[in-house]
């Protein structure tokens, strides 16, 4: 068999694994790629060391299920989550927000949680900012090293993860894990998607 071909057959049996890892995600809200992609190999009876579908394959199966299952629901559930990061990013603008992760791509479902990053000279300065806003946030732990905290709140119903990083940090580029360019947005361009958003569903 030749080396096109071996990649045709492994592309072949990764894209069953990739749509039910899609479904896990859209269906019960699971919100890590790796997390999903153990599971559906588990549900399907793969063994331990299955080749599994990269994180980009995941998300285009993620992306399909969306459209085909959620169509008008997804639709409506990422303009909700746009206008929600849209008021927070305008409240914390001290600490030059960048809105990044399923909102800002696109895939945000029904469990979908929001994402932003903040800069500033200490996680405890913008504690003393939300308390002082009379904004309720607990701790949870960051995905990654880099990160000095994260606080979660809750607004609207949604879960809102605000994910701050050292000043020094803003402008340092941050990869997926399959080594894609985290995207990252400023208010500017997340009320530009909310209103196309807006647009769309007229």
């Amino acid at each position: 068999m030749s080396s096109r071909q071996d990649r045709q057959h492994s592309a072949q049996r990764r894209s069953p694994l990739a749509a039910l890892a899609a479904r896990l995600m859209a269906e019960d809200g699971i919100g890590d790629f790796a997390l999903a992609k153990r599971k559906a190999a588990r549900q399907l009876g793969l063994a331990e060391n299955a080749a599994l579908p990269d994180d980009s394959e995941v998300e285009e199966a993620l992306r399909t299920y969306q459209r085909l299952f959620q169509g008008d629901e997804q639709r409506a559930r990422q303009q909700q989550l746009l206008a929600i990061a849209a008021r927070l990013m305008g409240t914390t603008q001290h600490f030059n927000p960048y809105l990044t992760g399923a909102v800002l791509d696109g895939t945000a479902g029904r469990h979908a949680e929001i994402d932003i990053q903040l800069f500033a000279d200490s996680a405890k300065d913008v504690e003393i900012f939300l308390l002082n806003e009379k904004i309720e946030f607990r701790h949870s732990t960051p995905r990654t090293d880099r990160a000095e905290a994260v606080l979660t709140l809750v607004a609207d119903e949604a879960t809102v993860n605000l994910v701050i990083y050292p000043r020094d940090q803003e402008r340092v580029s941050s990869r997926t894990r399959d080594g894609r360019l985290r995207e990252r947005a400023r208010l500017d361009d997340v009320r530009r998607l909310l209103a196309e958003a807006s647009a769309g569903s007229r």
